[in-house]
């Protein structure tokens, strides 16, 4: 077996069983001299609960070099899916980001696979609904009872659907200082032509066909909202992002300088949906430069005010 934890990128184990006994053996240690050299964050779960009720289970991580006296800003995390889930497993940008001085929040909001087919379905023809409120009660939940956590330097970031949501989350609230999105949603009513899936999830997640109920569309577009952006936002997009397509971030880009809202759009060539995991090694590099600077360089102007 392969088993990954959220302090080990993974290696390789036998398992020998016999009667009650089940004996372990690790055959590898592929990360063991870089991790001696490296300091980690440990995540701590957690469990609060979002809207309606719903227990939601969540994940902080503590800035690498923690002093319990010191206060820190944090970077909520969004999942992509949205049936996606955050578990047992190592996140290499997480850590990236601890280093960088930043506590990490990420949570499994309705939507989110492995708590039942109801939890599942929670966000189907609601998105922007109970998801949203479900994060910004993680984000209040947090900030409330951790103290070295700083409640006026707060960013956000996702991928994907984790993209939309990042739209949205600027599109409703100023409630975070500087946020990322990648590879993200911003129209459904194009989305629905130009996506490999469009054709279908379209229907699928928000509940309606172009052709049934465009409105409805437009209604969960963080696109409609672009007016109420101030957050300073950051696009990140693959050329070849066949499952996002990169005119959604490009309508987004546009309709915020149009209106001379704080942007920046990168754009990386020859990459697809899965830059971030599987991309060129060097535009990897690239893309993880920009995530980190861009919050670095906000908290920068936090701090100066």
């Amino acid at each position: 077996m392969v088993i990954s934890d959220p302090m080990n990128v993974g290696d390789i184990y036998t398992f020998t069983f016999g009667g009650d006994q089940v004996k372990e053996c690790r055959l590898s240690e592929s990360n063991r001299k870089l991790f001696q050299s490296q300091s980690l964050s440990t995540p701590e779960s957690f469990t609060y609960t979002g809207k309606d009720g719903w227990e939601i289970q969540g994940w902080l991580m503590k800035p690498i070099g923690f002093e319990e006296e010191k206060s820190y800003p944090m970077i909520l995390e969004i999942h992509g899916g949205p049936h996606m889930m955050y578990g047992n497993s190592f996140v290499h940008e997480f850590q990236l980001l601890a280093a960088k001085g930043f506590a990490i929040l990420y949570t499994n909001p309705r939507g989110s696979h492995g708590y039942g087919q109801d939890f599942v379905n929670g966000c189907r023809g609601d998105y922007g609904g109970g998801d949203y409120e479900d994060l910004m009660a993680g984000v209040e939940a947090v900030l409330s009872e951790k103290s070295f956590l700083d409640k006026e330097r707060v960013f956000v970031t996702g991928g994907s659907y984790g993209g939309f949501m990042t739209n949205w989350i600027v599109g409703k609230t100023d409630r975070f200082k500087a946020a990322v999105t990648q590879r993200s949603i911003s129209n459904w009513q194009s989305f629905y032509g130009v996506s490999d899936i469009g054709y279908f999830f379209t229907k699928w997640e928000v509940g309606s066909d172009l052709d049934e109920d465009p409105e409805k569309l437009w209604e969960h577009s963080p696109l409609k909202y672009v007016d109420r952006i101030q957050t300073p936002l950051l696009i990140l997009h693959s050329e070849k992002d066949y499952r996002c397509p990169i005119e959604q971030s490009e309508q987004l880009y546009i309709a915020l300088k149009h209106r001379g809202k704080k942007t920046t759009f990168v754009r990386f060539p020859d990459s697809d949906h899965n830059l971030s995991r599987s991309g060129h090694p060097e535009l990897r590099v690239e893309r993880l430069k920009h995530l980190a600077g861009w919050f670095e360089d906000n908290l920068a102007s936090v701090k100066e005010e």
